[in-house]
């Protein structure tokens, strides 16, 4: 049997082969229901990480799977369900986006230094929302906290004191 090859660091090319048009915007920032999901990407010491990625996937606001294809520009009001954006210098990323009626968005990050992408969630209901197998003092690390109206804020932090907790999927 032959073992996997190791993987090497990505990027940091996100800004140039990842990106698409519209897609920061999972839905419409017209619609009523639309909020502004954003924060920033931090790494252990605390900087800002400029060339990251962030993708989001996500549910509608009934709780639904999106099954629509296609993107924002076409039609101006779809709710595709998925989105990415990249780091700005300060390392803020932003989506415009409704929220899930599941109650949590799925993030991955793609980011210097990282040999694979790291999954996140992002909680909207406060601490009762959290599956009870995360620790209590890691908890508030898996939370959107509202900063404004129809505004949440989620940072990542990769590593160190108040490191994002990040799940693993087979």
């Amino acid at each position: 049997m032959s073992e996997q090859t190791p993987s090497q660091t990505i990027g940091p090319f996100f800004h140039y082969a990842l990106p698409y048009a519209g897609g920061a915007q999972l839905a419409a920032g017209h619609r009523a229901d639309a909020i502004r999901l954003h924060g920033s990407v931090l790494d252990g010491a605390g900087a800002p990480v400029a060339d990251a990625l962030v993708e989001i996937w996500q549910a509608d606001a009934a709780g639904a799977a999106s099954r629509r294809r296609g993107s924002l520009q076409r039609d101006g009001f779809a709710f595709t369900g998925f989105g990415r954006a990249t780091t700005d210098l300060a390392g803020h990323y932003g989506f415009t986006t409704v929220l899930p009626g599941t109650g949590f968005a799925t993030l991955v990050l793609f980011a210097r230094g990282l040999t694979h992408h790291l999954f996140t969630r992002a909680y909207f209901g406060g601490e009762s929302a959290l599956p009870a197998a995360v620790p209590a003092d890691r908890r508030a690390t898996l939370l959107a906290e509202p900063d404004g109206d129809r505004s949440y804020r989620f940072d990542i932090r990769m590593q160190g004191e108040g490191e994002t907790v990040f799940l693993e999927y087979p």
